[in-house]
């Protein structure tokens, strides 16, 4: 475990890194002893440091629930982060590539809550019953520390490596298709690069939902009603580079864009 001191010197420096779009050496490491609580801790740091800046929290995100994301980096198990009001885009968007210290898009299915969600035995079945609508989503993924060498003390505490978020689509409510079989085809610049199926996030997009909630209950926390929710990728992350268009199209619940200039 980590000295308080040395939790304070990392969200400091990742808070100086995300300022600058810089990247930061491992910290797997630098920190030999360190262990996913000690990066949960980190990522409180970080969170309230920017909440006393003005910025504030909207909802989360759940990372590596499919088994596609795990394979591409290396980590066999779960991870959340922070979304703030600063880091939503609207459909269509031309978002600032400088913006980011590293690029990537996955393709992601947003939960808005109706009603909290509060662990530790929340299940599917009330993911469901508290969700207002399900929407389409991309996921801008942001590295504040290098990434070849990451393991899960890296991306937990550099928020999952999350960057922002651009909402698009057609809204649905939960009950008005089968969540399972969302699908989705990622272009980039008209080309086709990924495809996926939602049921790829722990056989249902709600448990991802689920599995959050109950993990938060062992960090003191809950989801709340009107939290923007996402439940995680179900294709592998697409490098960006700048000028490139992005395109995501989910059939019937309809098409994301997005320009990096």
């Amino acid at each position: 475990m980590l000295s308080p001191e040395q939790i304070t010197e990392i969200a400091d420096e990742l808070l100086g890194a995300d300022r600058s779009r810089a990247t930061v050496p491992l910290l797997n490491t630098r920190y030999p002893g360190m262990e996913v609580e000690d990066s949960y801790a980190v990522q409180t740091l970080w969170k309230r440091r920017r909440i006393e800046a003005g910025h504030r929290v909207i909802g989360r995100k759940i990372g590596l629930t499919s088994r596609v994301m795990q394979v591409a980096t290396g980590i066999t198990e779960p991870d959340y982060g922070v979304i703030f009001a600063d880091m939503v885009h609207e459909n269509g968007a031309r978002i600032p590539f400088d913006s980011f210290s590293n690029v990537r898009i996955e393709v992601e299915l947003a939960f808005i809550l109706r009603e909290p969600l509060e662990g530790p035995h929340v299940t599917l079945w009330q993911v469901l019953d508290a969700t207002a609508y399900v929407m389409p989503a991309l996921e801008i993924l942001s590295s504040r520390i290098e990434m070849t060498g990451r393991t899960i003390v890296d991306t937990i505490a550099d928020n999952a490596a999350l960057g922002g978020i651009v909402l698009g689509g057609t809204p649905v409510a939960v009950d008005a298709v089968d969540l399972r079989w969302v699908s989705a085809l990622l272009y980039r610049n008209q080309e086709i690069e990924e495809t996926g199926v939602a049921a790829a996030v722990l056989n249902h997009p709600a448990s991802g939902v689920a599995w959050l909630a109950n993990k938060l209950a062992q960090h003191g926390g809950r989801l709340e009603a009107g939290e923007v929710i996402l439940a995680g990728s179900f294709t592998r992350p697409m490098w960006v580079e700048r000028g490139d268009t992005v395109s995501a199209d989910y059939g019937t619940l309809g098409t994301i864009t997005c320009r990096f200039e």
